[in-house]
């Protein structure tokens, strides 16, 4: 089984990690079952935000009896200090421990730092002082603010998304951390379901030996399908390397990441499924989006305001107005059957 060290934290994990915001779509009694079965399976660090609704309660039920063999990640959207202690009292509740192994400022707009006036950094300094935390790391979507974390020598930890779509500009950013000892954590492996093709996904990422791959996972067939890798883990070979290069073409320019910070919409589009329908709906049984539940969705495109709130949130500078209208206009050719998929 293979393991990654997490920069100067020291935390070794195996090559798995288990990102824990999908299973708020899962039941109580489904989500300790797929906890329980990550564990036993492997799975020894797992990821979870105060921002995921009932995610750190699942957790700590599920695993609170063995937290010492596990390492929990979770983050804090504040935006002050008095925020982020409510957060940190509220995640440690949760998740059923007395400390958090790895604390991350989850995506903000700027890099927190000491003397900044959020008071956020000296608040977590604070926090590690007291032993509720651990370790200090930030998540992002954001190149600028990555790279100032990373280069800022305050951060031991960096969660970013990283898959086989990833620019130069990512790539680079990977060997920073190793410059700077930090450790990579990277996110949406599969590019929020856009790739569907998990042993080609695990198979690229294992290339770097000091990135930690986290999986957003909520069904246990996918559950085993990544357990599997641990002992036979897909090789980087022509047929897969054929699949990410005709992935990168299909997927190359501009695509919604479905990160969801452009949410929510006033007028209640669901931008981070519509701006991407064109491409879900060729790379996923098509029937279940097709659905009259998802016509409607659709359609709520038609009362776009053009506000322009959903383009200037995106960390990816993406036209999203555009992206909506555009995947509008496709989905309607398909449902007249213009286009055949």
């Amino acid at each position: 089984m293979k393991t990654v060290t997490l920069g100067r934290t020291g935390i070794v994990s195996p090559k798995n990690a288990f990102g824990a915001l999908p299973i708020q779509r899962v039941g109580m009694e489904d989500s300790q079952r797929l906890l329980r079965r990550a564990y036993e399976g492997g799975f020894t660090f797992f990821d979870t935000a105060n921002y995921y609704t009932d995610s750190e309660k699942k957790l700590g039920l599920a695993l609170g009896e063995v937290r010492e063999h596990i390492t929990l990640a979770t983050k804090t959207g504040a935006a002050d200090a008095a925020t982020f202690w409510q957060h940190l009292d509220n995640s440690l509740r949760m998740l059923q421990t007395d400390h958090v192994d790895i604390y991350q400022f989850h995506n903000p707009a700027f890099c927190p730092k000491p003397g900044d006036g959020t008071g956020l950094y000296e608040a977590a300094l604070e926090a590690k002082a007291q032993g509720k935390i651990r370790h200090i790391g930030i998540t992002n979507h954001r190149l600028a603010v990555a790279r100032e974390a990373v280069e800022s020598g305050l951060y031991e930890t960096l969660q970013f998304p990283l898959c086989y779509l990833a620019t130069e500009k990512d790539l680079e950013l990977v060997e920073l951390c190793r410059e700077h000892n930090v450790g990579f954590i990277a996110m949406k492996g599969l590019s929020g379901g856009l790739i569907t093709h998990a042993a080609a996904a695990y198979a690229w990422l294992d290339q770097f030996d000091n990135v930690l791959p986290i999986w957003g996972i909520q069904r246990l067939t996918e559950l085993e399908e990544f357990i599997s890798f641990m002992a036979n883990p897909p090789v980087l070979d022509d047929a897969m390397r054929a699949v990410i290069a005709s992935d990168r073409k299909d997927l190359s320019g501009s695509f919604c990441r479905s990160c969801g910070y452009c949410m929510p919409c006033p007028m209640g589009i669901e931008i981070r499924q519509c701006a991407r329908m064109s491409q879900m709906i060729r790379r996923s049984p098509s029937d279940g989006f097709l659905t009259p539940e998802w016509q409607a969705k659709m359609m709520e495109i038609e009362n776009c305001i053009h506000c322009n709130s959903c383009k200037a949130k995106c960390p990816y500078s993406l036209d999203t107005p555009t992206l909506l209208q555009q995947n509008l206009e496709d989905y309607k050719r398909i449902l007249s059957g213009e286009v055949q998929i």
